[in-house]
């Protein structure tokens, strides 16, 4: 069943959970994660100024300040930049609102960095409008690197996730309401995110104005120290690389035309 944005409940809102979450550093399948972002965003990217969307507790923030970015980590809880200021004293984080961002200096920024944050965001519309905000903060060559879950990570069993309690996960479409449970925190009640296909990331990223540059999701290998599950073989992070459409006036008709 589709939801609507006002009635999905982040489940990071919930202050115990984000004191929980805030432990957590890069263990077992959150590893895949962030592995391969150095050579990805260095590949990528060129400049220091980013932005960290979605910062949450600010692991992602304090992971691109040690990659030597000037970064701003933006959030729509006030609980969970609390503790991103606790854990790092000299960050820059700030409250915003969804969408609203020109604030923070429109064709600014070199990055735009978003780890795990549209699996918590409702509604094309939504998504839609957040994703323009943030396109236009970027500068003339500037990316967004969007990581977010694969629709596989739902239906198998991982390091850090457990799957099997929820069999209507194998049902699920684009807008719906997944859930698992996170192996590697205390807290272990179920986590609620929007299940959103490969195919229609696509339709939301072309909806906002975004190419996808390259795709990447990675595996786990078999000599790293980690007891991996379904990681060596299904990926359960998908990594984004998304850069502004590149528009032209056509003389011939006056029009926008998009440049390939």
């Amino acid at each position: 069943m589709q939801i609507s944005v006002t009635d999905f409940e982040n489940s990071w809102a919930d202050q115990t959970r984000a004191e929980s979450y805030s432990k957590l550093e890069f263990p077992n399948t959150y590893y895949l994660a962030y592995r391969d972002l150095p050579k990805i965003i260095q590949d990528h990217t060129g400049g220091r100024s980013a932005i960290d969307f979605g910062c949450g507790t600010g692991r992602s923030t304090r992971f691109l300040k040690e990659l030597g970015f000037n970064v701003t980590g933006i959030d729509i809880s006030n609980d969970m930049l609390q503790i991103a200021r606790s854990f790092d004293k000299t960050g820059d984080y700030q409250l915003v609102s969804n969408g609203i961002y020109s604030h923070l200096g429109n064709g600014k920024y070199d990055l735009v960095q978003s780890i795990f944050t549209f699996d918590n965001i409702p509604g094309w519309e939504n998504r839609t409008r957040i994703l323009i905000g943030l396109r236009d903060l970027l500068n003339m060559n500037g990316k967004i690197v969007c990581l977010d879950s694969t629709p596989e990570l739902y239906t198998n069993e991982w390091a850090s996730f457990s799957t099997l309690s929820f069999p209507d996960n194998w049902n699920a479409k684009t807008g719906d309401i997944v859930r698992d449970i996170m192996l590697d925190v205390e807290d272990r009640r179920p986590v609620e995110d929007i299940f959103w296909t490969l195919d229609d990331y696509y339709k939301l990223f072309d909806c906002a104005g975004l190419s996808v540059d390259s795709l990447y999701k990675p595996l786990g290998f078999p000599d790293e120290p980690f007891d991996w599950v379904s990681e060596i073989s299904i990926a359960p992070w998908m990594i984004f690389v998304l850069s502004k459409k590149r528009i032209r006036i056509d003389a011939a008709t006056n029009k926008d035309k998009e440049v390939q």
